[in-house]
């Protein structure tokens, strides 16, 4: 697992320091948040994260809980089994966040 951390630390390095990212929907999401007063290193760090960890749907879908988190609560609180297993991925991708950018 370390490993795998690692090396996806080192390839979001260089991209980011190449100038060949781009911002994905959880970054874009986290840029314009209240919260991250505009830290585009956290929330680059939290883009790699949900690329190791979540779909580009899982993405957008998670995104969306930065403007509105009564949706996130919805989806937590919902008994569709779809919804269930978002949110295990969800959570997958809220530990690796926390691991990988040192939150």
């Amino acid at each position: 697992m370390k490993s795998t951390i690692f090396a996806a630390a080192v390839a979001a390095s260089f991209a980011v320091f190449s100038g060949l990212a781009e911002a994905g929907p959880i970054e874009r999401a986290c840029m314009g948040s209240d919260r991250s007063k505009g830290n585009r290193q956290l929330c680059g760090c939290i883009q790699q994260a949900a690329n190791m960890t979540l779909s580009g749907g899982d993405q957008r879908r998670a995104a969306k809980f930065f403007k509105d988190p009564e949706a996130a609560h919805a989806t937590w609180i919902s008994q569709k089994k779809a919804d269930d297993a978002f949110w295990e991925r969800y959570k997958s991708f809220g530990r690796t966040a926390e691991a990988y950018c040192g939150g």
